[in-house]
């Protein structure tokens, strides 16, 4: 049982790396021991991934929370209320308000993307439907409330990183490191694999 479990962690990082190495672009100058440099300077992207993987995770509560109910999995008005809220804390921690703006919304597209993987899944397999309904106004969105803090901040921490040249190996790293340590599903990396796009903002800031 235990070498199953290895195995498919395993494979849930390797997937990973397949399929976030096509959104990052070759570095020029780069050789086979690039990698190995890279992983250094993972920790600080880390902080993003991490918070990226776990959000995903809560989308298993929200997905139970609707799923067999009216409400649907987009809801505008409840997105919106979230990406001006971050926008304008963004303003005050000293961001981009819209490029912030476009990390929240990679998370919610990403989090849709994992409820609609689960409602096909359930969809096709009663038995594996939630047996229980989280509230979803008292029990998860706080959750989510308080990784949306965490993400600011650490939007904030790596902001240097974020515009460095550097970026996307070191996002690459640190993406299959949090899918490893999360457990990720095929599902749940695509997730991240959606969750991503927008971490790395260019330029050369010193």
């Amino acid at each position: 049982m235990r070498n199953r479990r290895t195995r498919t962690l395993l494979v849930a990082a390797v997937s990973t790396a397949v399929l976030l190495s096509a959104a990052a672009p070759a570095v020029a100058g780069s050789d086979a021991s690039a990698p190995a440099a890279v992983s250094v300077s993972h920790r600080g992207l880390t902080s993003l991934t991490d918070l990226f993987a776990e959000r995903l995770l809560v989308a298993d509560k929200v997905a139970a929370a609707k799923y067999g109910t009216d409400k649907p999995i987009d809801d505008p008005v409840r997105e919106q209320q979230i990406l001006d809220d971050v926008a304008a804390r963004a303003t005050s921690l000293g961001l981009d308000p819209k490029a912030t703006q476009a990390v929240f919304r990679d998370q919610i597209e990403a989090n849709k993307l994992v409820q609609r993987g689960l409602y096909a899944r359930w969809d096709a397999h009663p038995e594996e439907r939630p047996t229980e309904r989280p509230d979803l106004v008292k029990e998860v969105r706080p959750v989510l409330d308080r990784i949306t803090t965490q993400l600011l901040d650490a939007l904030k921490d790596t902001q240097r990183t974020r515009t460095s040249p550097s970026c996307e190996p070191r996002l690459y790293v640190a993406a299959v490191r949090s899918a490893y340590g999360h457990e990720l599903d095929v599902l749940h990396l695509k997730g991240l694999q959606r969750a991503v796009p927008s971490v790395c903002v260019g330029g050369t800031q010193s």
